[in-house]
């Protein structure tokens, strides 16, 4: 990170600490609201009152919570696919592998039956009469014997071979019919997330820029009133955690992302989602975890407030919707929501659900 970012970064954590709102507000809350009013419309002279204006802003919490949900249901639908993909690529080189397999032991098999023929397949008691040399017939019988053995074996293999073929071909089958089932989901997700978010643009873009303002505003007012309760609580006296080697890089990385645009199922690196941004962090400081919000507060170890440390990730929200990751003196870095940029916010100024560390 150039010295620059390195100067903005620790200004913002500066005044977070200070409790003065940051940047852009958090992700949209998950709290269910009445209808918000109509705006009035650009053209009119008339200014919507603070308290309709209020309503729009919850109304907008809502459709962005509601488009962040179906976005980490698209991730999630997305990240089977792909692992879904993967394994029936794998799935189709066992079967080439296998059929190469029992063509060689069907060409074996053949071999064997083509000697036997050939000696004849008398009885041994026939042989052994018509033998000049008994000794030479007994030496012989055992090498028959070695041969009886290896060729039961053979078949035996070969009996396997084709039933792992047959295994194979009902695997691949049933990961179609998967994929399938995930292409649909992610399909219906991506619906939904563009009606949430093509609703929220629509309210949004019926107010006049005086009310826009005055809309931002609220927002920033509402997280500043979140994380100045987060901070009376006396938490951040307790937070005294340093950040592991590892951590240190998924901040380094996840910082360095500022600026960038929010859109929904993005994992860089041009522009992120809250999830996409917190797991190439840690994608990029060596470990892998979880693609979305919700399974990473699945999967990843638990850890109390007062014990995180810088790259641990706090979820947010009931329904684990939004991620943030952790960077000290109360501050996060996050990608918020459609028209907003990845930034630096205060810690509690979203509800939280808990804390996760991926390099535990």
């Amino acid at each position: 990170m150039g010295s620059g970012k390195r100067t903005l970064t620790a200004a913002a954590i500066a005044l977070v600490c200070a409790v003065t709102v940051l940047g852009t507000p958090g992700a949209a809350s998950a709290s269910p609201s009445r209808p918000a009013p109509t705006p009035t419309p650009s053209g009119s002279g008339t200014e919507t009152s603070t308290k309709d204006l209020e309503a729009v802003r919850t109304k907008l919490d809502t459709l962005y919570h509601d488009a962040a949900v179906a976005t980490d249901a698209y991730n999630a639908a997305e990240e089977k696919s792909e692992k879904q993909s993967a394994q029936i690529v794998e799935l189709a080189r066992e079967i080439v592998k296998g059929q190469e397999k029992l063509a060689e032991l069907k060409d074996r098999a053949g071999a064997a039956a083509r000697a036997q023929y050939r000696s004849g397949g008398l009885p041994p008691e026939v042989r052994l009469w018509l033998s000049d040399n008994p000794q030479e017939f007994l030496d012989d019988a055992g090498t028959v014997r070695q041969g009886q053995h290896a060729t039961k074996g053979l078949l035996t293999e070969l009996t396997r071979t084709q039933e792992d073929l047959q295994q194979y071909a009902r695997d691949a089958s049933d990961q179609w019919e998967k994929l399938e089932a995930n292409r649909k989901a992610k399909a219906a997700a991506k619906k939904r997330v563009e009606k949430q978010i093509a609703a929220a643009k629509k309210l949004e873009s019926r107010l006049k820029k005086r009310e826009q303002k005055r809309l931002r505003k609220l927002e920033e007012e509402a997280a500043y009133k979140a994380q100045s309760a987060w901070l009376d609580s006396g938490i951040l006296q307790e937070i005294s955690g340093k950040a592991s080697k590892e951590g240190k890089k998924a901040v380094r990385f996840a910082t360095h992302q500022i600026g960038k645009p929010y859109v929904w199922g993005a994992e860089g690196p041009k522009s992120y989602d809250c999830s996409g941004l917190t797991s190439q962090a840690w994608e990029a400081a060596g470990t892998a975890i979880p693609r979305t919000s919700q399974e990473q507060w699945k999967q990843l170890k638990h850890v109390d407030v007062k014990d995180m440390r810088p790259g641990d990730l706090i979820i947010y929200f009931n329904d684990a919707s939004h991620v943030a990751m952790y960077i000290g003196e109360g501050a996060i870095v996050h990608a918020p929501r459609p028209g907003r940029t990845v930034t630096i916010a205060g810690a509690g100024s979203m509800p939280i659900l808990g804390v996760v560390r991926p390099d535990a």
